[in-house]
């Protein structure tokens, strides 16, 4: 994975540590919208608690006991292993129902089961809320001077390391199936490698908006994206969209490389090729990926609704909302800086 700059370089490390305990970091998420508890729908709604346990992980034992193939469960965004977290699992309710009650997993709790309609789908979330603890703080001014920035400009959206694997060599398995024409033998991992190397190519170009002082900057020719709509336009005037950069009315988008991807123009496509041919790859490439790299635009940064934040000796406590798709723990990492 690339080195990533921080936004908050100029201000000192903070210093602490997280995720000590479960316990200390809390993810509850945000649903677009809630289940209607309609007794003819198919689809049952499952509002589950975990602690230390994957997302996948409780799908493949809540289809094993309920006797489904596991790719009839879905779910709106992947949760954190490492941490207590409140989600939103859908599978079939005439399955799932009557084996509801037996149904047991060390540290999973399902607090509530409702029907709906629609099958829950990927994305479908507003964002979530977290609730964290940071211990052994060094430097809690600084901690919250770098709160504050982060809270002005936004959060560099960086893809967390979550996402590059445990070895942290996803993305370099995704660019090799591209050079290979996009093939790999098993579906899961392969949708999984080619989406490590879109992020790990996004998180460059966002390096690289960072290190040229261009992160919160309109350039002409940037693909910007509006808040919240996620609606799309290239900017043709840069002093006049500069205003509703700095209201956080848009945003400059960085890519996730693919053939349905807009394009930028000017310095800004310049900027995104040369990340390309530093790879040594082209951008028809992305072709091979077929469904699994279509490409789309991801806003360079995304903002952070801090709801509390308070210190307690050398202990940290936040409580904080980001929107979909986005990492607490890129958050921490420009607080911390370890």
């Amino acid at each position: 994975m690339t080195s990533l700059p921080f936004l908050t370089s100029a201000i000192p490390a903070a210093g602490g540590v997280f995720k000590a305990t479960p316990d200390d970091f809390i993810v509850e998420e945000l649903p677009a919208y809630e289940p209607t508890g309609e007794r003819d729908c198919e689809h049952l709604f499952l509002w589950v608690e975990k602690r230390g346990v994957s997302t996948q992980d409780v799908a493949k034992a809540l289809a094993r006991h309920c006797g489904f193939y596991e790719k009839d469960i879905s779910w709106a965004g992947l949760k954190d292993r490492h941490a207590v977290t409140r989600q939103y699992l859908c599978a079939p309710a005439r399955k799932v129902e009557p084996k509801l009650e037996t149904f047991s997993m060390p540290g999973v709790q399902v607090l509530r089961a409702t029907r709906h309609r629609n099958k829950l789908k990927s994305g479908h979330l507003h964002g979530n809320r977290f609730e964290l603890k940071v211990r052994d703080v060094k430097d809690p001014g600084a901690a919250l001077a770098a709160l504050e920035q982060l809270t002005r400009l936004g959060v560099p959206n960086y893809f967390g390391e979550q996402r590059f694997g445990f070895g942290g060599d996803n993305a370099e398995k995704g660019k090799q199936i591209l050079l290979a024409g996009g093939r790999h033998a098993d579906r899961f991992e392969r949708k999984l490698f080619l989406s490590a190397y879109q992020s790990e190519l996004f998180n460059r170009v966002l390096a690289a908006r960072i290190t040229g002082g261009t992160y919160a900057k309109a350039l002409l020719g940037d693909v910007l994206k509006k808040v919240p709509t996620g609606g799309e336009f290239i900017c043709a005037e840069p002093e006049v969209d500069q205003l509703r950069v700095d209201k956080f009315e848009v945003s400059p988008s960085g890519p996730i490389f693919g053939p349905e991807m807009r394009l930028p123009t000017g310095e800004v496509d310049a900027l995104e090729s040369r990340v390309l041919a530093e790879e040594g790859i082209e951008r028809s490439l992305f072709e091979k990926g077929g469904g699994e790299t279509l490409g789309t635009r991801r806003p360079l940064r995304v903002p952070v609704t801090l709801e509390d934040s308070k210190i307690e000796g050398d202990v940290l406590q936040l409580r904080f909302t980001l929107p979909a798709g986005s990492y607490a723990t890129v958050l921490l990492r420009e607080l911390i800086k370890e």
